[in-house]
């Protein structure tokens, strides 16, 4: 339980915003950045996800229960070794975090979304 508590980290949706917009961004990612930007989303998803099952979102919401669920298969996908065949999953990673997270405002699972 203990090593639980010192690896939490708190959500940040700030940064979440940040990465997805620089995923999303007109200007396609660097290939030297791919890794970073899928890390980054992977720990995005991964909390969002903690936090829905957490609230229950998918037993409440049947469109969070889908994104739940394509968030889980996201993250779990390996990224491609294109270079646009991955930017097109980083962006696919990055939307699926962004609706997550609205819909988890929305549906008041989170305090805030800004």
């Amino acid at each position: 339980m203990l090593t639980k508590v010192r690896g939490w980290q708190p959500f940040d949706g700030e940064s979440l915003l940040d990465d997805v917009g620089a995923v999303l961004d007109d200007v396609t990612p660097a290939e030297e950045a791919l890794d970073d930007h899928a890390l980054r989303l992977r720990g995005h998803l991964m909390q969002l996800v903690a936090i829905a099952v957490a609230a229950e979102a998918g037993q409440k919401d049947p469109y969070a229960e889908q994104l739940i669920e394509r968030a889980r298969w996201l993250r779990t996908e390996a990224m491609p070794g294109d270079h646009l065949q991955a930017v097109g999953h980083l962006r696919r990673m990055a939307w699926s975090a962004n609706e997550l997270h609205e819909r988890l405002g929305a549906i008041k699972c989170l305090r805030e979304v800004t």
